[in-house]
């Protein structure tokens, strides 16, 4: 029993140190030459594993793309909630939750247009995509609790499904800031100056829509629904 035990553990320790490397690596040579520019050859070497094996813990070099790009939008995320709570204003809370996201894209904007390909287009089966996709479903329903507790600030009687609708709908600006950053589009333009305003829009039209009227009763929550019904 003792040394099934201590076979397992082996195991699993092996498993997470490979993970680690294939991680590292994968992280250290994106960062470096960009996404375009890697091969998972390259990986495997960097990371001193087979491809194989290195197939095993992602299935492509896109899914490797989410596993990485996947703890960058979780720290990112985790920064934008720190800063929100220091904000009293709504549309300054919510603004706080995503302005990281784009100050990060900006650094990195060939992997962040890959990044946002692989949520958008990536199969569906993918771990990563699916882990990446269910990051996103947080990130919009911490938005949409900002909105509604704006909207209890304020006496308004305000509908979650709306909430989440209108959450959903600054996370697509925030998603389309980021591709326009990629290809360069509008460099006159202040990203982060626009995109605040577009989000002062939505708040203050979820807050000035009486739950009575609001429509979003039905609509799905999830990103991966939204987008397939969307097309």
């Amino acid at each position: 029993m003792t040394s099934s035990v201590n076979a397992g553990g082996r195991r699993e320790h092996n498993t997470r140190e490979k993970h680690a490397r294939i991680f590292l690596a994968a992280a250290d040579l994106f960062a470096q030459r960009g996404f375009d520019h890697v091969s998972t050859q390259e990986v495997s070497d960097r990371a001193k594993v087979a491809t194989g094996t290195l197939f095993r813990y992602a299935a492509s070099k896109g899914e490797l793309l989410l596993m990485v790009f996947n703890e960058d939008l979780k720290l990112t995320i985790e920064q934008g909630r720190l800063q929100a709570a220091s904000e009293f204003d709504a549309t300054a809370r919510v603004t706080a939750r995503v302005i990281p996201i784009i100050e990060r894209a900006a650094a990195v904007p060939e992997n962040s247009a890959a990044y946002q390909r692989e949520l958008l287009f990536g199969p569906e089966g993918e771990k990563y995509r699916r882990e990446g996709l269910s990051i996103i479903d947080s990130l919009e329903r911490d938005i949409a609790d900002e909105l509604l507790s704006a909207a209890h600030m304020r006496g308004i009687s305000a509908d979650r499904e709306t909430a989440l609708l209108a959450a959903a709908s600054i996370f697509a600006l925030t998603h389309l800031a980021i591709g326009r950053l990629s290809i360069g589009t509008h460099p006159q333009r202040n990203t982060v100056a626009n995109l605040t305003t577009q989000i002062h829009q939505i708040v203050t039209g979820f807050l000035a829509v009486p739950a009575s009227h609001q429509l979003g009763r039905g609509t799905s929550s999830k990103p991966q629904e939204r987008i397939g019904k969307q097309l």
